[in-house]
């Protein structure tokens, strides 16, 4: 019972967001009694806590998958974009965002989890990408590995980018290829270009 709760709060909070979504609208989702949902999570707060940590492992493992296929690094950018915004329900409702304003303590924490997942990942990847001649030889590694994270949690800031004028797969496909074009070299453009066009039909 307690993992058809997190499934179904799962659902509902990327769908309608962490505030929006109450215990009574999981309650009523799932036809069972709020008492039923409070044997297993003592609050809220508790069940937001396991949603997000449960989703993170999931998505982690996700990219591992991806990382140990070891295809070109451009490549694997775009397979783990799409891999995320599918887990993520294409954020429609800056789900992130909501748990950054109500839930700050979760969203620290997740944040920190989420900035040594990705240090390691794009790390290996602009190292791979430069060691294939995809990306540009002089570029500081650390840096861009930096920079990068700090572009995608940015552009979760639903003040900055709100999801009636940015929708988020589009956003995130202007951010990679944002992202690609400053680091790729002549040969990693090709590559680029394919990509993209690959993407568009897909």
């Amino acid at each position: 019972m307690k993992e058809k709760i997190k499934n179904t709060a799962t659902e509902l909070f990327l769908n309608l967001g962490f505030k929006s979504v109450t215990m009574d609208d999981i309650a009523h989702e799932m036809g069972i009694s709020k008492k039923t949902i409070y044997t297993h999570f003592n609050n809220k707060t508790a069940l937001v806590s396991e949603v997000t940590s449960s989703l993170f492992c999931a998505i982690s493992e996700g990219i591992d998958v991806i990382c140990s296929v070891e295809k070109n690094s451009i490549e694997e950018l775009y397979e783990i974009k799409r891999f995320v915004l599918e887990h993520l329900k294409n954020e429609k409702t800056s789900p992130l965002y909501q748990l950054q304003k109500y839930y700050p303590k979760i969203y620290a924490t997740l944040k920190k989890r989420q900035l040594e997942l990705m240090q390691d990942c794009v790390v290996e990847n602009l190292t791979r990408g430069v060691n294939s001649g995809m990306y540009r030889e002089n570029i500081n590694v650390d840096f861009v590995s930096r920079i990068y994270f700090v572009g995608v949690v940015g552009i979760k800031d639903n003040d900055l980018f709100p999801t009636n004028k940015f929708p988020m797969d589009v956003l995130m496909d202007e951010f990679l290829e944002y992202h690609l074009r400053g680091i790729c070299t002549p040969k990693g453009l090709e590559t680029l270009e394919k990509c993209i066009t690959t993407n568009q039909l897909s």
